[in-house]
């Protein structure tokens, strides 16, 4: 097996980039060593605020902003970062030529339980010279170098693409190394398995009810198969079972909310998950059309999500294209 660092270079990765995302390596490890110490470090819990997304922060959502700030701010190869915990976001070096969005702790209403949560990043090149701001972050997710997550489960594991293909490393515990354990992720085209927040059904648009409902009704209804549903409820669990055996994800729009379509952040969760997703052969769209083509508008903009194998997206769209 090969370390990250190894893979980097056999990829032909720049020097730069090879030294951010061995950087974010890293610190994701410290996050993970938090993490394991769990109640015992006095990390889980509610910090007692809001982010700028309205949402109450766990204690771990702050340590984990911090502690990815922090190496980023030293790496020298960062111009400028921004975080779904930041309002704004924060210069690093002027030496730096990449940008960094990330969502620092995924999930992390799953904290308390002790279920999986991730770290989930998304890396574009600058040519920003003298002052940055949040509109040097605003590119289609097309512009990615690199985007990937950590996911925080019984092993942690890194999902990395570079724009050739997805690759899964495994951290070795016993000499503190990501490893390549899975060298060509491949999501297949047609699937019989969906995550969805049912609880929500009420509030979605009519497709989304008619597609879903069709689904529900199995090898009797107009489908014609049986589907079964799974619901981590965090992002970079439920896409990383879609890299690893398959299926859709879709968070859709609701009505409750007009001015905001969708829940998820375009910046830091669908354009990386939507780089993953079409890296590995699947497809990731809104309902409109694919995440990666979306102009943002500001860095905490939110979309809908229908993403994983490609055959099942098209057949969802196909619901809101319908007449």
């Amino acid at each position: 097996m090969r370390s990250l660092s190894s893979q980097l270079h056999l990829d032909h990765s720049s020097t730069d980039l090879s030294i951010l995302l061995n950087c974010l390596a890293v610190a994701c490890k410290d996050i993970a060593s938090r993490l394991q110490q769990g109640a015992m470090a006095g990390v889980l819990g509610s910090a007692g605020e809001e982010n700028v997304q309205g949402e109450t922060q766990k204690k771990l959502d702050v340590i984990a902003n911090d502690i990815l700030k922090d190496y980023l701010q030293d790496s020298g190869v960062v111009r400028a970062l921004a975080s779904e915990e930041e309002e704004d976001i924060v210069e690093c070096s002027k030496l730096g030529n990449y940008l960094v969005s990330f969502d620092p702790l995924d999930g992390s209403s799953n904290i308390d339980i002790n279920s999986m949560v991730g770290t989930i990043f998304s890396i574009y090149e600058t040519t920003a010279g003298g002052d940055i701001s949040s509109q040097d972050f605003l590119q289609p997710g097309r512009n990615q170098v690199a985007a990937g997550y950590v996911l925080y489960g019984p092993s942690v594991m890194l999902v990395l693409t570079t724009g050739n293909g997805v690759k899964m490393y495994t951290l070795d515990q016993r000499i503190g190394e990501f490893m390549l354990t899975q060298e060509q992720v491949s999501i297949a085209a047609d699937t019989k398995e969906f995550a969805i927040n049912m609880s929500n059904q009420r509030h979605w648009a009519e497709p989304m009810q008619r597609y879903i409902g069709d689904l529900l009704a199995g090898q009797d209804g107009p489908r014609g198969k049986n589907f079964n549903m799974r619901w981590v409820a965090a992002m970079v669990a439920d896409v990383h079972r879609i890299l690893c055996r398959g299926g859709l994800f879709t968070y859709p729009w609701d009505q409750r909310e007009p001015e905001k379509p969708g829940k998820l952040r375009l910046m830091y969760e669908a354009n990386p998950m939507g780089m993953l997703i079409e890296q590995a052969g699947g497809k990731a769209y809104t309902d409109q059309g694919p995440i990666l083509d979306i102009q943002p508008s500001h860095i905490h903009q939110r979309v809908p999500v229908i993403l994983g194998a490609a055959n099942e997206v098209d057949a969802c769209l196909g619901y809101h294209l319908a007449p």
